[in-house]
């Protein structure tokens, strides 16, 4: 039997155990039901200095009803399928609505708008991999690290994780619909010395296909490079100067844009960007595309949490903001429509709109002239009410456009508002590894707290 007959036999079990579940819903009396089931199963495997560090298997999954009665709400969830742990599971949500508030917002997504037959999206890529195999690949990633450099004398490790898995959603709209999935990452952590000066720093890659991915050579040698490349970091003195945040740092910007354009935030009236459809949020040059049918991208979905379609959707136009981001409860506190995002954003993909700035890495830093390179940032120093932003940060000082030597223990501060509007290039170095598709971004000025 092939994986793909293995994973569709699950997932028909799981679809009949859905069906089920709100048929049962039904006969206690429930007006409504949503269910959804995620399953998971793959290997992680670590390893530090060439020992095995970790082997586990993962198997898991857990099957969530909601119930909706007479404008009340129930939930409960159960990790067991057979009937009379459903029918407890199912029991207990009912029971529980019994007892919660009416809200008028609650209640599933509305018909019209679900992904009745969704499309396939070719994100199911299994890799038959024995535990042996996953320990040769991150013993190889991790010693290809350690003899890069002599100055590179200790590992945190690498890890390899594979995963395949399923999701199954239904409701009492009619709607049961299902999707295989798989994940496959490796990563690697090294550590390089140079006299007292000891600098920590990583590498890694993920993709739906196994083969996709950076190989375990080219991920130990990164990862080194990279620690090595902090070593001898000065501090600043405060300052205020452009910033430029490499691309893999550059997506955490349009974190916090998420959050203040989020649905709940907004209804509760905690976000700075209230009231915001149609304004200049960002420069003109700017767009922000959300692309969810991208076949094997990392964040594509035919259908949100509540079984909503999506759909390709601009969410930055000429620098306009142009959508929220809403949920059905969400949308329905607002006065408006879901936009298909429960649970999360599906491939954003930033552009400029012309060519003029931008370019490759090397003609970024040429851009950003002297200032700041940003790629590590720590601390949550955000605030999406007021936007204010303040974060520890580390990276390297940049001169005449050339990199001149790292940088930590400094703080970088700003507004949000000023940060977005202040974006002067956009790289055309793009981070494919996660829901934010962008290059590295140079905003114009910053303040900068050193020594």
């Amino acid at each position: 039997m092939s994986d793909s007959d293995s994973i569709e036999m699950q997932i028909a079990q799981v679809k009949a155990r859905v069906s089920d579940a709100m048929t049962l819903a039904k006969s206690l009396g429930a007006d409504g039901a949503e269910v959804a089931m995620t399953r998971q199963q793959g290997l992680s495997v670590s390893t530090r200095l060439g020992e095995v560090e970790n082997v586990e298997f993962t198997n898991d999954g857990a099957l969530g009803i909601t119930v909706y009665k007479a404008g009340r709400k129930g939930s409960a969830s159960t990790a067991d399928l057979s009937e009379q742990a459903l029918t407890q599971a199912i029991t207990a949500a009912v029971n529980i609505a019994k007892y919660t508030s009416v809200d008028d917002c609650a209640g599933m997504a509305d018909k019209a708008l679900l992904a009745m037959s969704p499309p396939d999206l070719d994100l199911y890529h299994p890799k038959a991999l024995s535990t042996a195999e996953a320990i040769d690949i991150a013993k190889h990633c991790e010693d290809t690290a350690l003899s890069y450099d002599e100055r590179i004398n200790n590992s945190d490790g690498a890890t390899l994780a594979s995963f395949a898995g399923f999701k199954v959603y239904g409701n009492s709209h009619g709607q049961l619909v299902a999707y295989p999935s798989t994940r496959h990452s490796l990563s690697c952590v090294m550590i390089a010395k140079q006299g007292q000066d000891m600098q920590r720093d990583y590498a890694y890659t993920v993709n739906r296909e196994f083969a996709a991915m950076d190989s375990a050579q080219s991920i130990g040698q990164h990862a080194s490079k990279e620690a090595l490349s902090r070593l001898g970091a000065r501090k600043l003195a405060t300052t205020k100067v452009p910033v430029m945040f490499r691309a893999d740092i550059a997506n955490t910007l349009f974190g916090h844009f998420i959050a203040a354009i989020s649905g709940g935030n907004l209804y509760r009236k905690s976000s700075f960007l209230l009231d915001a459809i149609g304004q200049q949020v960002f420069p003109e040059f700017l767009t922000i595309s959300e692309r969810p049918h991208l076949l094997k991208a990392l964040a594509s979905s035919a259908f949100d949490a509540e079984g909503v379609a999506t759909k390709d959707r601009e969410i930055i136009t000429d620098g306009c903001l142009a959508t929220y981001l809403l949920t059905s409860y969400s949308a329905r506190k607002l006065g408006l429509q879901t936009t298909g995002h429960a649970g999360g954003i599906h491939n954003w993909q930033l552009a400029m709109k012309d060519s003029g700035q931008g370019g490759d890495f090397d003609q970024m830093l040429k851009t950003l002239g002297t200032g700041l390179l940003v790629t590590e940032l720590m601390g949550q120093g955000v605030n999406v009410v007021t936007g204010d932003y303040s974060r520890g940060a580390a990276g390297f000082w940049v001169e005449n456009g050339e990199i001149a030597y790292p940088v930590d223990e400094i703080t970088i501060a700003g507004k949000l508002q000023d940060m977005f509007a202040g974006i002067v290039a956009i790289g055309h170095d793009i981070d494919m590894r996660g829901s934010i598709r962008t290059g590295s971004i140079i905003v114009n000025e910053m303040q900068i707290a050193g020594s």
